[in-house]
């Protein structure tokens, strides 16, 4: 009996370990001015390094109050700009 209830509870564990990778490999939301943000914890952040000082699309990944991952991005300068003159 011991024996289904653990293979039960860890199936069902699975299925949410699954269930939040699909949500966190999902098209990024993009960011809007003044849009509410619901973040708990920030996963991953990513931004393209281009050498030009440019307008880029840069990605977060971040966990919200629920514990939904979701995937947000966002436009920003470049770090090249922090070097130009």
């Amino acid at each position: 009996m011991k024996q289904h209830l653990f293979l039960l509870l860890g199936t069902a564990l699975t299925l949410v370990d699954v269930s939040g990778i699909a949500q966190a490999d999902s098209k990024p939301v993009p960011y809007h001015y003044g849009m509410p943000l619901d973040i708990r914890k920030v996963i991953s952040m990513y931004e393209p390094k281009p050498n030009e000082c440019k307008v880029i699309t840069a990605t977060m990944k971040y966990v919200d109050k629920a514990g939904d991952v979701k995937n947000m991005s966002y436009r920003k300068m470049s770090e090249a700009c922090l070097f130009q003159n």
